[in-house]
């Protein structure tokens, strides 16, 4: 019944920033995709903002609420508060402005929305004016201490959660209309306040009151995340309990890591509530070539083969979009599928129908790779975990889950394409990434070279392995990301400033922009966990933290004093810190010719 699409994730990891212009065309392409159940979650923040001031509420205490435009995901899902914040109103009405807009694009396109619903999660503020009122504060969240995180949850007796609850939905659907279906996520990540069945019944029990308060049709939309995330806690009475204080039928669960951690298989097709078959396959919107095609591949059949399954459908939840294009591709046609593919058939018809021509050397390329980043097998969480976009130490992780020899010949492959089509923006884009996961697996050997002359004392060594990477192989890396639109610092950071109305909003977006992608908080909360590899952030991020690095293991050679990680981790987190205030204007234009430095590249690097 269900192509689902979008992750709450990617809402702040890759649609923060957009217009209507790109919400257009995302809209459109879900549409050539058969996508028809999507969330609509723009503006939100507007009407909840109506109605906290209407319960009395004021100004200062919903700014304290709110965080950045970056960092929304995790306060709707009651993780963060206040960080990166507050929201300027310009942003709301903009906000909402896109709403109207999205709503109506995917309606007429015959696309069932789901709008955002009360979950729990309630401002400080609600205390204040509801002195009596039973809430409770959850614990931190992630590396969050209580400054930024420790939200209050109404208890689901307390008659406020109604009240609310309500009052929001009935908001929402007088200004956007609704298809009844709703989503609301009330312990993503988030320890519940008690194991008991009981409580936990009641908790979604009054989250679905409140959705059929102001919708008698209202269907729950839900991420099953919260199971494979916390099993110790999610035993089989408190996953039972959970889904079976909704009427079944009622609620749609998202088994949201199919591919690698499904969960009905082990929740008897979640105990008896409809669910769709998910592929999570992005954290953070890293690149980083990546897939697991043959779960994939078998995955949504085994599901519909499962005993009393319960499956309804196939969705995309990928936390950050514009990586791996095939991989949607290939799960987007398994949703019309009967059975299996002929993986290595479709990808070679797939190379043609990206590249608009047939090419042998393409299509080997294209096979090459389908064999081996794509084809990682067992439990594979995709984290982009090369050293290229890790704080440096001496003890980074350079495993693979596939034989790196295929990504050098997959590289040669398609730069002797390049004569044919070398004209085809499809194909500009793929040897971009291609050439950039060859560089990717390059910096981890040239880091285990500096490792292992740091530790055997070889001093020339490290000076010959440190400056290469240092000096030649990121510098070229930047400048051959910089050469490709997709690839550009700056164009994440313009489109930031070009929602702002003013200077100070303007600075306001752009540090919200700087941070999610290096930071990630404060004080490096969640560092580098959605790293991207941008013309900009390469040369000014990454190069210059394993400049201080290998400059710091030569120092200790030199003086012969032992290299302290902390001391390091000091050092460097000054260096993370300037590159968020660098104030530096990005090109949001490519510029080189992308098949030269690629080619440049090669004849250097190519092993």
């Amino acid at each position: 019944r269900y192509r689902y699409y979008q992750n709450v994730c990617a809402q702040s990891y890759s649609f923060a920033w957009w217009d209507w212009a790109r919400w257009e065309r995302e809209i459109d392409w879900m549409a050539l995709s058969g996508i028809n159940l999507a969330p609509a979650f723009a503006g939100q923040e507007a009407v909840w903002q109506r109605v906290y001031r209407n319960l009395g509420l004021n100004q200062s205490e919903i700014d304290k609420y709110f965080t950045g435009p970056a960092f929304l995901a995790w306060n709707r899902m009651g993780n963060l508060r206040r960080w990166a914040g507050p929201l300027p109103p310009t942003w709301h009405l903009k906000q909402l402005y896109l709403q109207y807009r999205i709503v109506e694009r995917m309606r007429s396109l015959g696309m069932t929305t789901v709008l955002p619903a009360f979950a729990g999660h309630v401002p400080q503020g609600i205390l204040r004016v509801f002195p009596r009122v039973n809430a409770t504060r959850l614990g931190h969240w992630s590396h969050f201490d209580c400054t930024y995180s420790c939200i209050y949850l109404l208890d689901p007796e307390d008659p406020m959660f109604q009240v609310i609850g309500t009052l929001f939905l009935k908001e929402l659907i007088k200004e956007f209309g609704t298809d009844h279906v709703y989503s609301a996520d009330t312990f993503n990540e988030m320890t519940p306040l008690s194991s008991d069945p009981a409580y936990l019944s009641r908790v979604s029990s009054a989250v679905f009151s409140s959705m059929t308060g102001a919708d008698p049709k209202a269907v729950w939309l839900m991420q099953g995340w919260l199971f494979q995330h916390q099993p110790d806690f999610w035993q089989p009475a408190q996953v039972r309990a959970l889904l079976h204080g909704v009427p079944l039928g009622r609620m749609i669960v998202l088994d949201l890591f199919a591919e690698s951690k499904p969960v009905y298989q082990w929740t008897e097709s979640f105990y008896g509530q409809p669910f769709i078959w998910c592929m999570l396959h992005n954290f953070g919107g890293n690149h980083g070539l990546f897939g697991t095609v043959e779960a994939i591949n078998h995955g949504p059949f085994a599901a519909r083969r499962f005993p009393n399954s319960t499956m309804v459908g196939t969705g995309l939840v990928p936390e950050g979009i514009e990586q791996n294009d095939m991989v949607y591709e290939l799960m987007n046609e398994l949703g019309w599928r009967q059975e299996p593919l002929d993986l290595p058939s479709w990808v070679t018809r797939y190379a043609e129908r990206r590249y608009g021509a047939p090419n042998a050397a393409a299509a080997s390329a294209w096979r090459l790779l389908l064999r081996s980043v794509y084809n990682c097998t067992g439990v594979c969480v995709n984290h982009n975990r090369s050293p290229l976009v890790r704080r440096p130490s001496l003890h980074m992780d350079t495993e693979l889950w596939y034989n790196a020899t295929d990504v050098y010949e997959a590289w040669r492959l398609l730069l002797s394409a390049g004569t044919e089509l070398g004209s085809s923006p499809t194909f500009l884009y793929d040897l971009v990434d291609v050439t950039r996961q060859a560089a990717q697996q390059l910096v981890s050997d040239y880091y285990l070279s500096i490792r292992q002359a740091f530790q055997s004392h070889a001093l020339p060594e490290l000076l010959t392995a440190g400056g290469v990477l240092v000096y030649d192989l990121l510098p070229e890396l930047d400048s051959l990301l910089s050469s490709h639109s997709l690839f550009l610092l700056g164009r994440w950071l313009e489109s930031a400033r070009a929602m702002a109305t003013s200077d100070r909003e303007a600075e306001q977006y752009e540090l919200n922009a700087r941070n999610q992608v290096t930071l990630w908080g404060p004080s490096g909360n969640i560092l580098d966990y959605a790293n991207k590899q941008l013309g900009g952030l390469v040369l000014d991020y990454y190069t210059v933290r394993w400049s201080l690095f290998v400059s710091v293991l030569v120092e200790s050679l030199n003086s012969g004093r032992p290299f302290h990680q902390d001391q390091f981790n000091q050092a460097v987190f000054q260096v993370e810190r300037g590159f968020i205030y660098n104030k530096k204007r990005y090109p949001a234009v490519p510029t080189g010719d992308t098949m030269e430095i690629s080619r440049k590249l090669f004849l250097k690097y190519y092993p």
